[in-house]
């Protein structure tokens, strides 16, 4: 039988993108959940080989939002099963907030949203090697939680990359989002992009020229690495 990973997206027409057509290519069956349609978290991790938990425009403060509350009490569980943990955006903002650190805006107001030079930490420098512009969308990060490990950072939000224990990771950034992807939401929230911080439209598009590749590249080996045995790390060239 094929392995799966469950893949948790928040809203009906919410696409796992890059990361659901590399796990497939690995030979990984996808599990897709849309909790705000409806569907549920399993009751353990037993049927998966790991989970993703990908963004969205809530925030992990909104208690009010029935799923949101639910993710927040499944996440410890699910980590703490050692099954492979992997929060995108909102995802790492859950996982932070669910292991007690505080998750909110940036003091001055400013937002990443479009491509932001991501920069390793001595424990992140094995996986992100010299760093790589990363596409991001976002306006609140947060605290590390006791106990995690930063791996990445950024100029506006210094918690980019983080792991707990061996086999959860938490990235600020979105490695899943391709060129179709972007084109969606820099033309359905392009009210966002003048916002502090935030980059024009035609800036995502040029970042996404020059950077998808490094992107690509990297989320393939980190996927491999991140459902084997062995703690990821970036391949030397």
């Amino acid at each position: 039988m094929t392995e799966k990973v469950l893949l948790v997206v928040h809203q009906e027409h919410s696409d796992p993108g890059r990361v659901a057509c590399q796990l497939r290519e690995l030979g990984f069956g996808t599990d897709i959940r849309r909790l705000a349609c409806g569907d549920r978290l399993p009751a353990s991790m037993e049927e998966h080989a790991g989970v993703v938990i990908f963004g969205g425009p809530m925030s992990a403060n909104d208690d009010m939002i029935p799923f949101i509350r639910e993710e927040l009490d499944w996440i410890p569980m699910a980590v703490a099963s050692g099954r492979p943990y992997l929060g995108i955006c909102l995802g790492a903002q859950l996982l932070a907030r669910a292991l007690g650190a505080r998750v909110g805006p940036h003091p001055e107001g400013l937002h990443e949203i479009g491509y932001y030079p991501v920069r390793p930490t001595a424990a992140g420098r094995e996986l992100f090697g010299e760093g790589f512009h990363a596409y991001q969308w976002h306006g609140e990060g947060f605290d590390l939680p006791s106990g995690a490990v930063r791996l990445a950072e950024s100029a506006y939000f210094e918690n980019q990359a983080i792991r707990v224990g061996e086999r959860a990771y938490g990235l600020q950034f979105h490695p899943e989002v391709t060129e179709t992807i972007m084109r969606r939401w820099t033309t359905k929230a392009a009210h966002r992009m003048v916002l502090p911080g935030a980059q024009c439209r035609e800036r995502h598009f040029r970042g996404h020229a020059a950077h998808d590749g490094a992107i690509d590249t990297w989320l393939r080996r980190f996927l491999s690495a991140w459902l084997g045995r062995e703690r990821p790390a970036l391949a030397a060239e």
